[in-house]
């Protein structure tokens, strides 16, 4: 492509609506065009890399035996009810209906569908094991669209489902699936990272992500450098630095309109730790108080777990009538028919700080199962840094990273409520056991740019670069300088190179800025003093590295770097 022909409409402002690097240097780059909050044009240079993601993902899943679908965009309701995932979606589903008022959803996932599709044509154990895939647009109402392509509202995703008789026929799905996502996240150049995650209202007995650490990341992991555990931070767990305390008489304090816990702390002159939280819930299932320390956060995710069913905070009346008093004096002590259910920090604690179920008065001096009975301990709490390791004990780090990828283990969850039933070899009837296996291709365009980026701009991994090398001619309209550029542009075209070429007359500064902000990987510099010494440059755009190399033979050096290059990638 010459760039004299080319759409790139490169910028030398950044944007004022970009937040994030990967954001700024695209639209810089001419390669993405904001339309609505959270929704994209692609321009061809955008377009080209996330066709190569397309095509590496789509080779490596047909490696394993998977079978390409195209599936509707277009859902309607009822198959979402069948599942509950029509209500569970909430504001998040793309809702509308058709002429005749029927209700219609924008798919944001396609468990559903394909699950019908094998419940009418998958009978017997023999038509199994199955992987079908496809990428689809998909779409989320994210009530905040932002960061860029990271939070849109209309996104690529290869998704793929696995279909297996049994739990080791999903075990060996699962597993082909994570060496998949490894191959295709190597492949596209991305240092990551595989971390222990939350199946959320996918359902399922387990769930994996693949994670890239980026400041730009909106999720956080959980990571320890001396074993290798690495979890979300929704589900990652961790040993809780004791604090000890002293045996203490019970006693009730008057604490005048100190409900929070830094105002009581502050009141009474004791630290966070000595104090318990003593949160009131309202779940499907009837109330429940959560208990944990002062100085922790409840990880709702573990709380969803632990319920097994949804839940709320109540409400200031509910807890009024349920305790006699106000929230932020409320505790365990005198309740009764209210489960409790405590963290595994406040295991053997004393010395505690609680609400009396008195306005204006707290009890200190507590301990869980002398002064008031724990139905339940189990881990509730929301790892902090430097919290010790469940493995081994050593300091945990918690970084920002961006998920590309996630892989479930379902089960039987859309097989039973969609009856995707089959015969096994005894001929009874048993529901298919599915896996679903996501990664994204815009996040891993992100990805690349946010690990890879320059002060310069971006510096593309050759395997998802839009083009492979950029000829660069210093000026167009010398004679030499024009021949030997058209010769290499049409050499390195003819042996199924891509190829984008500067044919633009303009200053050689504006070029080299350009270049730099779009990244290819393999800069030809040809100019009137390198060809005085019979020489061209080779320039790599990631290391910086300077090859002068004859020009008679720069088209096969040319050649030669590009393959070796991408072999590196393999």
């Amino acid at each position: 492509m010459r760039l004299s022909k080319a759409f790139i409409p490169t910028q030398k402002e950044t944007p004022a609506e970009a937040e994030i690097l990967s954001h700024r240097l695209m639209l810089r780059a001419g390669m993405i065009k904001p339309h609505a909050a959270g929704i994209y044009s692609y321009l061809p240079l955008g377009w080209r890399t996330l066709r190569k993601i397309e095509g590496i993902i789509r080779e490596e899943m047909d490696r394993i035996g998977g079978q390409e679908f195209l599936l509707p965009v277009l859902s309607k309701r009822d198959i979402w009810e069948k599942t509950g995932r029509w209500q569970q979606a909430g504001e998040l589903m793309f809702r509308l209906k058709d002429r005749k008022g029927a209700d219609l959803c924008l798919a944001p996932t396609h468990e559903e569908i394909f699950a019908a599709i094998a419940a009418g044509q998958i009978r017997s154990y023999r038509d199994m094991p199955q992987i079908w895939y496809q990428i689809q647009t998909k779409f989320r109402d994210e009530p905040r669209p932002r960061s860029g392509l990271l939070r849109g509202r209309q996104f690529l995703m290869k998704d793929s489902y696995s279909f297996d008789v049994d739990v080791g026929g999903l075990d060996q799905s699962y597993r082909l699936h994570r060496e998949v996502y490894q191959r295709i996240l190597k492949r596209c150049g991305l240092d990551f990272f595989t971390v222990r995650a939350s199946s959320g209202i996918m359902g399922g007995s387990e769930s994996e992500e693949f994670m890239v650490l980026s400041s730009a990341g909106e999720d956080k992991a959980v990571l320890c450098k001396s074993c290798g555990y690495a979890a979300n931070l929704e589900v990652s767990t961790s040993k809780a630095p004791a604090y000890p305390c002293e045996t203490e008489e019970v006693k009730k304090v008057y604490t005048p309109g100190k409900k929070t816990i830094e105002e009581v702390s502050g009141y009474l002159h004791v630290p966070p730790q000595r104090l318990m939280k003593s949160l009131l819930m309202i779940s499907q299932k009837g109330p429940v108080m959560v208990l944990i320390r002062g100085d922790h956060q409840l990880n709702e995710t573990k709380a969803q777990q632990v319920f097994g069913c949804e839940f709320r905070p109540a409400e200031p009346e509910e807890v009024l009538k349920l305790t006699g008093a106000q929230a932020g004096f409320i505790g365990p002590v005198g309740l009764e028919g209210i489960e409790i259910i405590a963290d595994l920090a406040l295991k053997g604690a004393r010395g505690l700080i609680t609400g009396a179920n008195e306005d204006d008065h707290h009890l200190t001096g507590l301990e869980p199962g002398r002064d008031f009975k724990v139905d339940r301990y189990t881990d509730l709490r929301t790892v902090l840094p430097g919290d010790l390791c469940p493995e081994c004990t050593s300091p945990l780090d918690i970084s920002s990273a961006i998920e590309v990828g996630h892989i479930f283990k379902l089960g039987t969850k859309y097989s039973e409520a969609l009856g995707a039933t089959f015969l096994d070899a005894d001929g009874e009837h048993r529901p298919i056991i599915m896996g679903s296996y996501g990664i994204g291709l815009e996040r891993i365009m992100v990805s690349a740019i946010e690990q890879h980026a320059d002060k310069d701009g971006i510096v593309w991994p050759i395997t998802i670069a839009p083009y492979q090398v950029h000829i660069l001619p210093l000026n167009f309209e010398h004679e030499e300088v024009r021949r030997l550029s058209e010769r290499y542009y049409d050499v390195l075209i003819g042996r199924r190179f891509e190829v984008l070429m500067d044919d633009r007359n303009l200053r050689a500064g504006t070029k080299f800025k350009d270049a730099d902000l779009i990244g290819i990987p393999v800069r030809v510099t040809i100019g009137e003093r390198t060809l005085k010494e019979g020489k061209i440059e080779i320039r790599l755009r990631k290391t910086g590295k300077v090859y002068k190399v004859d020009k008679n033979d720069a088209a096969d050096k040319i050649a030669a770097v590009v393959e070796r290059l991408s072999a590196e990638m393999h």
